[in-house]
């Protein structure tokens, strides 16, 4: 028979409501435009704060506000949160890129430098690449979705640039010149590089960059 309760229980629900309990837990149709603005902003405050290993989906959703469904739904997995967040964190950086396609070659490690330092100096840029730079030390999975992001979209360009047959190389090295004074002065913060004068800096370091870039 139907529509029968069994004693002391409910009647089963109807088909329409079995769905709807089905589709509970997915994030609504409904959500503002600025709700994955919103995820990216608490990943990069948990992925700095905790790293790439103790962040996690319930944590950068709880951040946020939302659901962690709705993290699922917009970005995947925590390697794909983190991708995103870094790509977003790490635009700023791109006009390193940019200084070397469009400018003077013999210019270039003067401009990478100085593009490299300001970002670095600015706390609203320095939050998010200390999340970068923390997680991808620490864990091998944050760290080759770096290697891939740099690769991609900041050494491959600027080794186009370099008309010399170890052009990669040479790129290469020029921004591990960039990365590991960054790693000094604001992540270990060695002094006295860590107190020194950004202009005394560039001044120092950007020649080495530029022989990196087009020295013999």
């Amino acid at each position: 028979m139907t529509g029968l309760t069994a004693p002391g229980g409910d009647a089963d629900p109807p088909a329409g409501a079995k769905g709807a309990a089905r589709r509970r837990g997915r994030p609504p149709r409904t959500e503002s435009a600025d709700t994955r603005d919103r995820i990216l902003d608490a990943a990069r405050e948990v992925f700095s704060e905790r790293g790439y290993e103790k962040a996690s989906v319930r944590g950068i959703a709880k951040a946020a506000g939302v659901d962690s469904a709705l993290v699922h739904h917009y970005f995947g997995t925590k390697e794909q949160v983190f991708e995103a967040a870094v790509e977003v964190a790490f635009a700023p950086a791109l006009a390193m890129r940019d200084a070397v396609v469009t400018g003077p070659l013999e210019e270039a490690g003067e401009r990478m430098t100085r593009i490299l330092l300001g970002l670095w100096e600015n706390p609203v840029t320095r939050a998010p690449l200390l999340a970068i730079v923390r997680s991808a030390v620490n864990n091998e999975t944050a760290a080759a979705v770096f290697r891939r992001l740099v690769a991609g979209q900041l050494l491959r360009h600027i080794a186009a640039r370099v008309d010399l047959p170890d052009a990669e190389l040479r790129a290469e090295l020029a921004a591990a010149q960039l990365v590991g004074v960054a790693m000094i002065r604001y992540v270990i913060k060695v002094e006295p590089l860590a107190s020194a004068d950004p202009e005394q800096i560039i001044r120092r370091v950007a020649p080495v960059v530029q022989g990196h870039l087009t020295g013999p």
